[in-house]
């Protein structure tokens, strides 16, 4: 079993708004790394602090997970959950496609 692999990917926008999948800890703390010095915060350093416990063995991955997605709402990148909008969307079109 990867230790640093995290159960469940957080799905984060980057750049221009595109989506990025991140699944292990040394994502998590490569995107971290990035951050514009400009826009870190005290969300920024809890989760850098975690990637680097969760590296160093000493946190679990799932505890740095949950830094990380504390840090993307914080900072307004965490991705919406396609499956969950899935409905929504789909809905939004049978209506659409009714009215024309």
């Amino acid at each position: 079993m990867n230790h640093d692999r995290f159960e469940e990917p957080v799905m984060v926008l980057v750049g221009m708004g595109l989506p990025a999948r991140l699944e292990t800890v040394a994502e998590a703390y490569a995107l971290l790394q990035d951050w514009p010095v400009a826009g870190r915060s005290s969300a920024h350093a809890i989760a850098l602090n975690a990637c680097k416990a969760g590296i160093a063995g000493e946190i679990d991955a799932e505890t740095v997970r949950a830094t990380l997605v504390a840090f993307a709402r914080r900072h307004d990148i965490l991705a919406p959950d396609m499956a969950s909008l899935a409905p929504a969307v789909l809905a939004g079109r049978a209506s659409t496609s009714n009215n024309g």
